[in-house]
């Protein structure tokens, strides 16, 4: 009686499908991360000569910018994005000073690289503002975490 238990709970199948709001919730976030990668790419072709080269130590850090529209189809104003983007405490690391993460003062090896998303402290770095936000320099000890996405930490301000 056991073993016919057994045999037929083994031989049920979960049925594979995908529900709609699934799939445009993972249609969504790709053209997002797509959007947000485009603007890299931008900022690294078009613009790379107006930002200023690290020196030392630093790291030239982009802070994250929070969509314009909420998931729930509200658009935010201009001011609260920006007051958003300066509070964030996430970047994307845009340069490498020559001197970051040396073997004698991190003898395990950098701690993050260019095109990493990083965490960092509030008010570390110095702000510089260019053309559509601001970029921060950080002193490459100042990194304190790196992160693969962005949009899983809660941007407060």
């Amino acid at each position: 009686m056991e073993t016919e238990k057994s045999s037929i709970s083994e031989t049920k199948e979960v049925p594979k499908h995908k529900n709609a709001l699934v799939e445009k919730y993972e249609k969504q976030n790709k053209d997002e991360h797509q959007k947000e990668v485009d603007g890299y790419e931008r900022l690294k072709s078009k613009e790379s000569e107006k930002l200023p080269q690290p020196t030392g130590w630093r790291l030239l850090v982009l802070p994250f910018k929070m969509p314009e529209k909420t998931k729930g189809g509200l658009y935010l104003g201009a001011d609260t994005l920006e007051r958003q983007q300066v509070a964030s405490t996430c970047g994307l690391v845009l340069e490498m000073g020559p001197h970051c993460y040396d073997k004698e003062k991190f003898p395990e090896g950098p701690w993050c690289k260019k095109g990493d998303w990083v965490i960092f402290a509030r008010y570390a770095g110095s702000r510089i503002q260019i053309d559509g936000g601001e970029v921060r320099l950080l002193n490459d000890d100042e990194v304190l975490a790196t992160i693969e996405k962005p949009e899983d930490i809660l941007h407060q301000y």
